[in-house]
């Protein structure tokens, strides 16, 4: 995990009140349920005050009338303020309930569809479980602290007010007394809100690494068997947990320090309340009545204070969690549509094409989205150079033009810049310098959805989704007949295998395509990408992880798939590529040779040690399987 995230949470400890402003505003769409909320957190609090005077009037009642009192009229008024404080229970549970409902959805939404929209490099250097937790677990975390925090808030600063109010009117100088305790209260949650900030950021920080490590570790769980490393991992993952672990004693430790001592004052204030109340009721100064309500202020007085304190401290332990949420909404993409193009989509109304009715290229309108030719006839690099982020640089000046019906071939070293190539054609990246032009115009000019939604691209490891065959194939388009997806598979030579499966088409592949072999898996994926009409077609090491079989299976389609389209093929076994119109040999960023398959040959340069070593290499391993099949 790189530095990046194990600094994630070094913020100044303080609550960032800017922040929480952001996050509360997200509330205001929903005035249905904020408004009646605070409302109801109002009326609980007043309603909280008249109990106390309520008891106060009925006790300087008693003692002024005896039984004479008007305990009809005291039952009547104590049943009224029941009622209405019980309303106010029922409408605040439901409306808060219903606030961070809506709340951990939209945000959780918004942070999906930012992350849909951020470039390959934001997913380079963030784990998996990283963002995962930045939509589970923080989405959820901040909804609540915003839909029952903005309740408590609104009470308890209410029902302070209230009681404040209270104690000043029957007594000021006594209710000077009680609210002096408030002072140190206020010195105290201050040196405690810095530590337990601190410490509930390092929770959330070996929380998202806990989460990051769990999820490593269920990809990679046939490596780790194989290679023994069970024991070395559980280890890694003891030393995550116990700091995690270390972390929340310490927060717990911090809050059982804090609350007591907010009980204590609390009970301070009413022993002193009762104290110089005793001697002004005793000297008539002060009636009984009034004396139990100002003991029952004064001990009430540092609960909404302690509720305050509480939802402050929640807050401050969230604040981390609102921190990385707001990062990520907030993150703008480095790759995007520039203004220039957006004002020509915004001006542009598109003409919706109709279904291809077939799998040769599609109908393209004349004009995209962005108001530019829609066909791609070139594509060429012009001066390009590359690096990843602060990495050496993997493209050197590099210059290519490749033009429509074209398929073109790289191969070479690992880490020569082959996948980069097709990276900076994908627009998955953006050159550090140079520019990449389609038909003449930089990329960079046109929209970076309509560029997009024109590729087709088969990975080395193939990704299906849960669900079916049919469902899969579909996925790229979602408008394709059954006929259309048939046919796909068919063209790909995938139709016989999947009608052999128990439900054919329907069949499930399982989670990540695991009911299905490699090779299986990678014809459906070539379905896939054929399906959905690209104009620019890319195979990265698509055939390096499958078996001869399947391989010869995928050549016999692949003059389908690339006809009438720029194609690039990068492939390390060579057979895939013979037919190339161009092959370019690619080392250090830079093309070392280029040419057809049989040029190179001639040339006795580096793709001929190539073709040369990796035949010789088969033919021994097929002379091998021979012998084996004799003996």
């Amino acid at each position: 995990m790189s530095a990046q995230f194990h600094q994630e949470d070094e913020f100044s400890a303080r609550l960032d009140t800017g922040l929480w402003w952001k996050i509360f505003r997200r509330s205001l769409r929903y005035k249905r349920q904020l408004y009646p909320l605070f409302a109801s957190a109002v009326v609980l609090a007043v309603c909280d005050a008249l109990f106390v005077q309520i008891t106060r009037w009925v006790i300087d009642g008693v003692v002024r009338d005896g039984a004479a009192a008007p305990f009809g009229r005291y039952v009547a008024v104590y049943l009224a303020i029941t009622v209405v404080f019980s309303g106010c229970v029922w409408s605040f549970i439901n409306l808060a309930g219903s606030l961070c409902h809506h709340l951990a959805h939209d945000i959780r939404t918004e942070s999906f569809d930012k992350l849909q929209t951020l470039e390959f490099a934001f997913f380079d250097t963030r784990p998996v479980g990283w963002l995962i937790s930045r939509l589970t677990s923080d989405c959820d975390r901040l909804a609540r602290v915003i839909g029952w925090g903005l309740l408590d808030i609104t009470w308890g600063l209410t029902y302070v007010v209230m009681i404040a109010a209270s104690l000043l009117y029957m007594n000021w100088r006594l209710g000077l007394i009680v609210i002096g305790v408030v002072p140190p209260l206020a010195l105290i949650s201050r040196f405690f809100q810095k530590k337990m900030l601190l410490s509930s950021r390092e929770i959330r920080k070996f929380n998202s690494q806990i989460t990051a490590g769990y999820n490593e570790s269920i990809q990679g769980v046939r490596t780790t068997k194989t290679l023994g490393r069970e024991a070395d991992n559980l280890g890694e993952f003891q030393s995550l947990s116990t700091s995690m672990f270390d972390a929340s004693v310490l927060n717990a430790r911090q809050t059982s320090i804090y609350y007591p001592i907010v009980t204590t004052l609390g009970s301070l204030a009413a022993g002193l309340a009762l104290w110089r109340g005793g001697y002004l009721t005793a000297g008539g100064a002060m009636s009984l009545g009034t004396l139990v309500a100002f003991v029952n202020f004064a001990g009430q007085f540092f609960n909404p204070i302690n509720q305050l304190a509480q939802r402050l401290t929640e807050m401050q332990g969230a604040q981390a969690a609102g921190e990385r949420v707001l990062g990520l909404l907030e993150t703008v993409p480095a790759i995007k549509d520039s203004d220039a193009v957006l004002a020509r989509i915004a001006g542009h109304v598109a003409a919706k094409p109709g279904s291809s009715g077939g799998l040769a290229l599609p109908h393209q309108p004349p004009i995209a989205l962005d108001g530019l030719p829609s066909r791609i006839d070139s594509i060429e690099f012009r001066g390009v150079t590359f690096r990843y982020e602060n990495g050496p640089v993997v493209l050197h000046d590099f210059n290519l033009t490749v033009r429509a019906g074209e398929t073109i071939a790289l191969v070479g070293p690992s880490g020569g810049g082959k996948s980069t190539i097709v990276s900076l054609v994908c627009r998955f990246y953006e050159p550090v310098s140079g520019s990449i032009l389609l038909n003449g115009t930089d990329y960079r000019e046109r929209s970076l959805a309509w560029l997009q939604s024109q590729l087709g691209i088969v990975l080395q490891t193939p990704h299906l989704f849960k669900g079916n065959v049919r469902e899969n194939i579909r996925y790229g388009r979602l408008t394709a007949t059954d006929a259309e997806v048939e046919a796909a598979a068919k063209l790909v030579n995938a139709h016989e295998f999947i009608t052999q499966m128990e439900n054919g088409y329907d069949s499930p592949v399982g989670e990540g395509g695991n009911r299905l072999s490699t090779g299986q898996r990678q014809l459906l994926s070539f379905a896939r990408a054929l399906l959905a009409n690209p104009q620019i077609f890319v195979m990265d090491e698509a055939t390096s992880s499958i078996d001869t079989e399947t391989e010869q299976l995928i050549q016999r389609g692949l003059e389908t798939i690339f006809s009438g389209r720029i194609s690039f093929v990068v492939a390390h076994r060579l057979s895939t590529i013979r037919r190339a119109d161009r092959i370019l040999v690619i080392t250090g960023g830079r093309i070392e040779e280029f040419g057809t398959h049989a040029e190179l040959l001639r040339q006795r340069g580096h793709y001929y040690e190539l073709y040369t070593s990796q035949f010789r290499r088969e033919r021994e391993e097929a002379v091998l399987e021979g012998a084996s099949g004799i003996s």
